[in-house]
């Protein structure tokens, strides 16, 4: 996994910076696991736009993903690493000994040929999936599970990872992506290692094209806005239009937005990095 720089033969190749796409194996997903996605262009069930800045972009199919990883104590093999529009992360297609096909995400050195498994008898190896009571202390783990068995909802984007730190009766004391600190129950899963793709966050996209290929469209800064359409918009000139905040009205940068009594806060030892 690596990055691709271009020469600049036009505008948009010359500050370019892509994936090489070195890892990946196959160029077809596999048939099974594909469903149509549609696109809802931002627009909700009364056609009214309720996000802004989404429209256009390549048409993709959805990949179904084993975030859950329940077959428990069945090898696998890793048979292909491949591309997902839908995700930062390369997927891995895993051929299990039953015959049961799975995609999941690719951690960082997974091999096509490499054997996983999931359960009480795997070993802490990169894509072997074990619960967080059988993980070693110090070990980096990604997909991880908030809840047993709802499937991994943490660590999920290209280079994510998170540590393991301490272990105390019933709980597991995780360092999150964020920085934040946290406790989560022995008995979730996650997997050994970090996601795949890390490069990602150093990919420059080179021109206005490629965002719209990706289904982005141009973004309006609120300053240049009238005042009726935002609290940041009018003014002479170039004004900054006072506090920053939202379409509306609520504060940026600095204002806090989470809920107070939220239920998992009991479980924050300490708050991500500002």
């Amino acid at each position: 996994m690596g990055l691709r720089k271009f020469k600049p033969v036009t505008p948009g190749t010359r500050f370019r910076v892509g994936a090489s796409f070195t890892e990946i194996t196959a160029t077809k997903p596999e048939k099974s696991l594909v469903v149509s996605s549609k696109k809802s262009g931002g627009r909700n069930n009364t056609g009214k736009m309720t996000m802004r800045y989404m429209g256009g972009g390549h048409k993709k199919s959805y990949r179904l993903i084993d975030f859950k990883r329940d077959k428990f104590d069945i090898p696998a093999t890793v048979a292909t690493v491949e591309y997902d529009p839908n995700r930062t992360a390369r997927i891995a297609l895993l051929h299990y000994a039953d015959g049961e096909k799975r995609y999941i995400i690719a951690p960082e050195g997974l091999q096509v040929g490499q054997a996983v498994l999931s359960g009480d008898r795997a070993t802490p190896e990169v894509g072997n999936a074990l619960k967080l009571a059988n993980i070693p202390l110090g070990s980096i783990v990604h997909n991880v599970e908030i809840h047993p068995g709802r499937g991994a909802q943490l660590a999920r984007s290209a280079g994510a990872y998170a540590q393991l730190a301490a272990r105390d009766g019933k709980y597991a004391t995780l360092k999150m992506p964020s920085g934040e600190t946290r406790l989560i129950l022995t008995t979730c899963l996650a997997t050994i290692g970090a996601v795949s793709n890390s490069d990602h966050a150093n990919e420059v996209l080179g021109k206005a094209g490629r965002k719209r290929w990706l289904g982005r469209r141009p973004r309006t800064r609120p300053v240049a806005m009238n005042p009726v359409d935002h609290p940041m918009g009018g003014g002479e000139g170039r004004s900054s239009g006072g506090q920053p905040r939202s379409r509306n009205g609520m504060y940026a940068k600095g204002f806090k937005t989470r809920t107070l009594k939220k239920y998992s806060n009991r479980f924050i030892i300490e708050k991500r990095k500002k």
